[in-house]
């Protein structure tokens, strides 16, 4: 366990959202449940994770140790294309949910993981240990796991600080009227579908930043390259509708009635470079586009 105080150097609306930017590498849910477990004091007092912080108030905070972790370890086939002693890199299948939840307790990422991996890291706690960043179940390609807290740490910070670049490559309903630019917008809940997100007014969302390039262009579709400036929940898909060319496949955000067999969107995390936390080396990475993603490209040719 352990105990830290600090003063607030600032005025910040709320309490969680402050303990987020200075417990870098903690994700908002842990800050939240910290809060909640009354492992945060304000000034000597309980606080609610909506309490505003002002300049100079006390912080009391108790970071317990991690627990043990509780999720089953599944021999299950996982594609890592690089490991050492701090991270691993794993381009996780189609179809792979990458943590436990929503009723999926088997059969994910960090099941494969526990049983492969000698350690992860415990920042995210027992659901999600070793989870850096994620990409949807849908959504194939890279990801970076960290197997310590100090290569978590760092890891997020990079995401955090947009110093880790992710790439990803989508087929798109459509032609596309220009070959590039840039998506900004803020993104969150769908108003109108609480398992949706979308873009939404300023004060509903977060700010979303997404830059696109044209790479291949089909008689009614458009292959393209996206880079994440931001990593919001569904930004890809929700930014390709946004700019009214959904990604094939995606039944969510995009046409319900598929033209081709497919288990879900033409979304794939094909790069992945950051900074190695320990050795402070660029590390960069890229897995080739799926077999069933080639099979629908070679058939528009």
């Amino acid at each position: 366990m352990e105990t830290k105080t600090v003063t607030a150097d600032k005025n910040c609306v709320r309490t969680d959202i402050y303990l987020a930017e200075i417990l870098k590498g903690r994700s908002r849910s842990f800050v939240k449940k910290l809060i909640n477990d009354g492992n945060v004091k304000l000034n000597g007092k309980a606080v609610k994770p909506s309490q505003e912080v002002v300049c100079g108030d006390k912080l009391d905070i108790i970071l317990p140790d991690a627990e043990e972790y509780s999720v089953r370890a599944e021999n299950i086939p996982l594609d890592i294309i690089y490991e050492d002693g701090d991270l691993a890199v794993v381009n996780k299948p189609q179809g792979m949910t990458v943590h436990m939840g929503n009723g999926n307790a088997d059969g994910t990422l960090v099941n494969a993981l526990l049983y492969r991996l000698d350690s992860l890291s415990g920042i995210n706690g027992v659901i999600r240990p070793g989870i850096v960043h994620r990409i949807d179940k849908d959504t194939s390609g890279l990801l970076v796991v960290a197997k310590n807290d100090a290569a978590h740490k760092s890891l997020s910070e990079q995401i955090a600080s947009k110093t880790c670049r992710r790439t990803y490559l989508a087929l798109l309903e459509g032609k596309l009227a220009d070959d590039g630019g840039t998506v900004t917008t803020y993104i969150g809940r769908s108003p109108h579908d609480r398992l949706k997100m979308a873009v939404v007014p300023p004060d509903k969302g977060k700010l979303a930043i997404t830059e696109y390039k044209v790479v291949k262009r089909y008689e009614n579709y458009t292959l393209c390259r996206f880079d994440l400036k931001t990593g919001r929940t569904h930004q890809i898909r929700v930014h390709a509708k946004y700019l009214n060319h959904p990604v094939v496949g995606d039944t969510v955000y995009g046409i319900k009635k598929q033209k081709f067999k497919l288990n879900g969107q033409l979304l794939h995390a094909f790069r992945l470079a950051f900074i190695h936390p320990s050795t402070g080396k660029e590390m960069s990475f890229e897995a080739s586009l799926p077999e069933y993603f080639t099979e629908i490209l070679n058939k528009l040719k």
